[in-house]
């Protein structure tokens, strides 16, 4: 016994020098061998998991604010960028392919740098990027222009998840995923309703000239990018670099270290339930971002609301984030304590089918002849919370599909919910086709369709939404490298891994 203690206390030395963190003086308790956290402690300001927590969900919100600036003061931009009806819908494309390409580059600049160091120069590159075209701006292509520069900082959402994965243990990492993606995402209703208070305050207060004051707003979210990245960039502790590094993980970890970087793309691109996830966070997150880029404008449109009321309306939708995402994430971690990968699945089918069905209402109560805005608000509200918590319950199967190829799969769904918004922009808010109201309905009818195919996910030990097991545990499955020997990308016995 005493030589098994002497042993342990060994281990935990040498992995005290490998890691970066100083647990003695830091976190005493609550790390796993890894150096990981294993719970989530939010008011825990002296543990290093904790003040990288509340870093990179701020970071994150400094970027949804930026990115969502332009919608609540676009009466202010109209005249002084000369814009056309057309015009906005097409910047609105170009900030969500933006987020796209942010979100495909950023996954391997998180592998180069590191995921804190990633979203830091993030930040910083983003906010020098937006400042430079806020200053040079004046017609229809610079507005375009505004919103894509704005719309990459979205790729830090990537760094955002990556972060949290490395810093908070299994048991916690969940929780942690969602809670600091939905506080980060409340950055987008922050813009909704701070943006047209800051254009007043610079028109009205300080009587600066209303073709440039649009541009001294625009400092606001400049600065936020700026400090937040800084305070990203200065944070002295990095991942823990966990038991591979010490004597007593090094095996495991190089053989996982070896493994072929294609076939680990391989094993997230060739699984049809990463491309099923895909397609339904095109139609929980991607509504979220469709309905945070025209909420403002239905506003102002269909109710006669000026500038402020419009803004402070539409924040309602992106101000659920703050409770409904993170709902989604423990509901998900609930539901499966007692009812497995069948529960978190279906859940999720029934929390973003009623979150389409609300979204279809939103269009038809804002289309009557004499609707009613506290009605329609409380709707939207409504639709808010069950597409949010719809984005928190996919990230709560994600983790699930392939422990292998985990990055692939976070980065096709996460891509997946901005590609969802530019198909549904462009199909249906483009043009003179269908007015606003007509579009918000008919996103939440493709949402309504594009849910059911989760029903085709299925996981050989435990099932799908419609059938259950279909298969034992594989002889081939080597305990040793936590994965099979074989060439089968979709065995799902990483599920277990990660449960």
């Amino acid at each position: 016994m005493v030589s098994s203690m002497g042993k342990k206390k060994k281990l935990a030395d040498e992995e005290r020098e490998c890691l970066f963190y100083d647990y003695d003086e830091c976190c005493a308790g609550g790390v796993d061998e890894q150096g990981r956290a294993t719970e989530l402690r939010p008011l825990s300001l002296s543990s290093p998991h904790t003040q990288a927590f509340h870093l990179a969900w701020l970071s994150l919100f400094a970027c949804f604010f930026a990115a969502f600036a332009a919608p609540p003061i676009l009466p202010a931009l109209r005249p002084a960028l000369v814009l056309s009806p057309s015009d906005a819908p097409a910047a609105a494309v170009g900030s969500l392919t933006a987020t796209l390409v942010g979100r495909l580059a950023m996954g391997p600049a998180c592998d180069i740098l590191g995921p804190r160091r990633a979203s830091g120069c993030a930040s910083l590159l983003a906010a020098l990027a937006l400042a430079t075209t806020a200053v040079t701006a004046s017609s229809p292509a610079g507005f375009v222009a505004l919103r894509f520069v704005a719309g990459l900082s979205l790729g830090n959402f990537v760094a955002n998840q990556h972060w949290m994965s490395g810093i908070f243990a299994p048991s916690a990492v969940g929780l942690a995923n969602a809670v600091a993606a939905g506080w980060a995402n409340v950055g987008s209703a922050a813009a909704q309703v701070v943006m047209p208070l800051a254009y007043d305050l610079v028109v009205l207060r300080l009587g600066v000239p209303v073709t440039v004051a649009w541009r001294v707003t625009y400092l606001l979210p400049c600065a936020l990018l700026v400090t937040t990245g800084l305070a990203v960039l200065a944070f002295p502790y990095d991942l823990p670099r966990g038991a591979g590094c010490c004597s007593g993980g090094s095996n495991k970890s190089t053989k996982n270290n070896n493994m072929s970087f294609w076939k680990v793309v391989g094993g997230g691109v060739r699984d049809y339930r990463a491309w099923v996830l895909s397609l339904t966070y095109g139609y929980c997150y991607g509504v979220e971002l469709i309905m945070e880029n025209v909420a403002a404008d239905f506003f102002r449109k269909r109710f006669r609301l000026p500038m402020e009321a419009a803004g402070a309306a539409a924040a309602c939708f992106g101000a659920m984030n703050a409770l409904a995402r993170p709902a989604g994430g423990v509901a998900s971690d609930e539901v499966a304590k007692v009812f497995g990968m069948r529960g978190r699945l279906w859940v999720l089918w029934a929390v973003q089918t009623a979150g389409a069905v609300l979204c279809v209402l939103v269009g038809r109560m804002g289309a009557a002849e004499a609707p009613s805005l506290a009605a329609t608000v409380a709707v939207m509200v409504a639709c808010a919370a069950f597409v949010q918590a719809a984005s928190g319950l996919t990230f709560g199967i994600v983790p699930f599909v392939s422990k292998r190829s985990l990055g692939v799969v976070s980065g096709m769904t996460a891509s997946g919910g901005a590609v969802g918004a530019i198909v549904t922009n462009r199909l249906f808010f483009s043009g003179s086709r269908y007015t606003i109201e007509e579009a918000i309905s008919l996103t939440g009818a493709a949402s309504l369709v594009c849910t059911l195919p989760l029903a085709l996910i299925h996981f050989r030990r435990h099932g799908g939404m419609l059938c259950g097991p279909t298969a034992a545990v594989d002889a081939a499955y080597d305990e040793d490298t936590d994965y099979y020997d074989d060439d089968d990308v979709n065995s799902d016995e990483d599920y277990m891994l990660l449960k």
